[in-house]
């Protein structure tokens, strides 16, 4: 099968599986973003420790998921301290494993362990609060922020292709992502503006349009960085993907490595100006 017509396709699939979990209801939604949780945990893992430390990295893994469902039960639960005692505790027991362990060979590998967690898992649980308006599931702001950073990474790739390899070849980051141009970049930015204005237009982004700017281009350029920090992890492992669940796509890495960054940056913008 054609790259193209494979990228096409399962790219297609992922975008209805997302909005379907987003916008069916709260369950669908939670069994989706834990699904997302541990493949990349298990992607992260795989990249960073092969096959070392098995059973922690399915420690950590559980861990994780279950980080998302506190983190669920946190943002809609209303019990808090509960939820927060019981992720900090299932940390504190993954390490209480590593003691009992007979083989601590490369023990300090294991701290790839917690900087998954950390990475991933944690920034994945908060999403649970851009979901939660009131204790009540809405995804349309999750949808808002997925389009905006959807938009900068078509753009980023359409301009890279027709100005980035001859018009205007100056390269954003070459010491670690040698593809990724500058035009690119504001070919991205300018997408990502537009996205923006659709949404506030559209009524998805119920708040003033400068605003819906700001967090567009603040979504863009965190967007970027998260991109370029993933690509620092593929690089210093020798990989290309982060895995290949997605024919032509990669791994979940691949595709959520900017909201890891863009998605915490721009609702914390939100918050700040009480704008949710």
């Amino acid at each position: 099968m054609n790259t193209t017509v494979k990228r096409s396709i399962f790219g297609v699939l992922f975008l209805a599986v997302m909005l379907g979990g987003l916008l069916f209801n709260e369950w669908l939604y939670v069994v989706l973003f834990a699904f997302i949780t541990g493949v990349m945990l298990h992607e992260f893992y795989k990249m960073t420790l092969g096959p070392r430390y098995k059973d922690l990295q399915s420690s950590a893994i559980f861990v994780g998921v279950l980080l998302f469902i506190l983190g669920n039960q946190y943002f809609f639960g209303g019990e808090k301290g509960w939820t927060v005692g019981l992720g900090l505790v299932s940390i504190l027991l993954l390490m209480v494993q590593s003691v009992f362990r007979k083989d601590h060979t490369d023990f300090l590998k294991t701290a790839f362990l917690y900087a998954g967690l950390v990475y991933i898992a944690i920034p994945l649980a908060f999403s649970n609060a851009v979901v939660s308006r009131g204790g009540e599931f809405s995804g349309l702001l999750l949808v808002a922020f997925f389009c905006i950073i959807w938009a900068s990474d078509v753009g980023a790739y359409c301009f890279g292709m027709l100005l980035g390899q001859k018009v205007w070849p100056a390269k954003l980051c070459p010491s670690i992502s040698p593809k990724k141009s500058w035009a690119g970049y504001i070919g991205g930015l300018l997408m990502a503006l537009l996205a923006g204005a659709i949404l506030y237009w559209t009524g998805l982004f119920t708040f003033p349009l400068w605003h819906c700017l700001i967090v567009a281009v603040l979504m863009h350029v965190m967007g970027v960085f998260g991109d370029l920090f993933e690509s620092l992890w593929k690089r210093a492992a020798s990989v290309k993907d982060s895995g290949t669940i997605l024919p032509g796509h990669g791994g979940l890495m691949d595709r959520f490595d900017s909201a890891l960054f863009a998605f915490p940056a721009a609702y914390v913008y939100l918050l700040v100006f009480n704008l949710v």
